[in-house]
């Protein structure tokens, strides 16, 4: 190599060296385009102001992460509840109709759905508290999450924890909701209070030709709880239907199973309360969705909706992904492609567990 060729390469080498660090500036320190002027800023609650809870609700929107989600959960809510509030007009008075569960009552219709566990847990009481104080017109639940209700009113349910054996739990007769503990002794006081209710909802159907739905069992039930603490007694109390279409699944369900042996053909119609759901979407002015969790609360809320050509307003709050196409983590934009949420719409779902 010539001594020029030497100089050539040592010139190339420091060009490089001047180069490299300048790709790379500009790779780290890419000019940004200007965001538009509307773009929200991300900023948390002041707690230096003290407590407000209209104000703390409001800033997580801004909060980001799965709180925006829940902040527009809470607006898309506040929406539903304003559009409740318009007095409904003279035409849209559901005088006509005789059956109370279903006759409308304000100018948005509210669904609200939720699986056992909720029942189970603490939101009961969260649950208790919109009944009664009807902010809600229909209840859509599963088997357990109208016996936890009622059960809860005979006995406690305890705090307990994720890892204790379900061998050793068995073996003293302790039933395992996730963290909780419900005593097996629980569900026997169920049975002593349950059957004779079944016993004269049967002798009602031979003699009166009661036909009994879901619906009708729960609200009979509600009555004959007669505790201020249960969901169902004040549904039953507010004339708020709670929907179970899959009654049979769960402790109520053995409760029916062993009576069907002891005094045999109690009948329930499903397609009754069918019916009535679909009959209070149609008929709704405005509809709000409220689901929590998935499975069959759901898609029953949703195909409810389905026959007005979808709801207005929707929040969903589970734990379940899209990618197995079960409906139960299907986000919003899914339903909106069947019918159940309107185009226009602007749904929430809030994912309140990442894996």
């Amino acid at each position: 190599m010539t001594s020029y060729e030497k100089k050539d390469e040592r010139c190339n080498k420091e060009s490089a060296k001047d180069v490299s660090p300048n790709i790379a500036k500009e790779a780290v320190l890419l000019e940004s385009i200007p965001l538009p002027k509307d773009t929200p800023v991300v900023k948390g609650y002041d707690w230096n102001l003290g407590i407000n809870y209209d104000a703390l609700l409001e800033t997580y929107k801004y909060s980001g992460f799965q709180a925006t989600s829940f902040g527009l959960a809470v607006e898309e809510i506040m929406k539903m509840l304003k559009s409740r509030e318009r007095p409904l007009s003279s035409e849209q008075e559901d005088t006509l109709e005789d059956d109370p569960f279903i006759r409308r009552k304000s100018s948005c219709t509210i669904f609200l759905g939720y699986t056992s566990n909720m029942a189970s847990c603490g939101v009961r009481d969260s649950i208790r508290f919109l009944v009664q104080h009807k902010l809600v017109d229909c209840v859509v639940t599963t088997a357990g999450g109208v016996e936890e209700d009622l059960i809860k009113c005979l006995a406690p349910t305890y705090i307990g924890d994720f890892s204790l054996s379900g061998a050793t739990l068995r073996d003293k007769g302790i039933n395992r909701i996730g963290n909780l503990l419900v005593p097996n002794e629980n569900y026997c006081k169920f049975e002593n209070w349950v059957t004779p209710k079944l016993n004269e909802m049967l002798n009602e159907q031979v003699t009166k030709s009661t036909i009994w739905s879901p619906s009708k069992i729960i609200a009979r039930l509600g009555h004959e709880i007669n505790d201020s603490s249960s969901i169902c007694y004040w549904a039953a109390k507010n004339q708020i239907p709670i929907f179970s279409p899959a009654l049979t699944d769960g402790s109520l369900g053995d409760m029916m199973y062993f009576h069907s042996y002891t005094n045999p053909g109690f009948i329930v119609d499903i397609l009754q309360d069918l019916r009535r759901l679909n009959s209070m979407a149609v008929k709704a002015v405005n509809s709000g969705m409220i689901i929590i969790g998935g499975g069959v609360v759901k898609h029953h809320i949703c195909n409810a909706n389905l026959m007005r050509n979808g709801a207005d307003f929707s929040v969903f709050i589970n734990t379940s992904s899209e990618f197995d196409g079960s409906d139960s983590g299907a986000r919003p934009d899914e339903a909106v492609s069947w019918g159940k949420i309107k185009k226009t719409a602007s749904p929430v779902k809030v994912i309140n567990n990442l894996n």
